[in-house]
């Protein structure tokens, strides 16, 4: 099994084959509308409109289960996407990422993907969010903006901690592309 054999649902409720995306870099993020990490949407967008010609898509996957920070429906979700950070890239349904229900994509993304990179700072929100999250396996989804860079080929390269801001991804993007 690989990336491109999961069919998702968008945020109008349509499935997708991700398959549609055989032969491009991607990053998946599951995001929220109402956390403290929510301003990483204009570095993802900076991202997208930078490297989009080349190959790259970001997916966005919105997620409910931290904090209850992402409380709007799909169509809520995009229109604050849109109103406040101008980011045009896919958006999906809203989904959950850990626990009994977890989407199966997710569930093959944490089974798969390389451990997380983790400095410092990634460290110490880990620490602080620990009081905050059900969450606490090593392989679970940590937070808001988790997110994994997969190649071309549809293998999961990098897996990345939330607090990861999207700037300090380029150079790993560029080596994809």
């Amino acid at each position: 099994m690989n990336i491109y054999d999961f069919t998702v649902k968008d945020n109008k409720g349509e499935a997708v084959s991700l398959s549609v995306y055989r032969g491009k870099a991607l990053l998946i993020v599951n995001t929220a509308t109402r956390c403290g990490l929510t301003p990483q949407y204009e570095g993802l967008e900076a991202l997208y409109k930078k490297y989009q010609s080349r190959g790259f898509e970001i997916l966005d996957f919105p997620c409910n289960q931290f904090g209850g920070q992402t409380p709007e429906d799909d169509a809520g979700i995009t229109e604050f996407c849109t109103i406040n950070y101008g980011a045009s890239f896919p958006r999906f349904a809203k989904i959950e990422v850990n626990g009994e229900n977890t989407d199966p994509l997710f569930v093959w993304l944490k089974e798969n993907a390389p451990e997380e990179e983790a400095d410092e700072v990634s460290r110490a929100f880990e620490e602080r969010i620990k009081a905050f999250s059900p969450f606490t396996s090593p392989d679970d989804i940590k937070w808001n903006f988790g997110k994994f860079l997969i190649d071309r080929e549809g293998v999961i390269r990098i897996r990345y901690a939330p607090v990861a801001v999207p700037e300090k991804l380029e150079g790993d993007i560029e080596s994809l592309l």
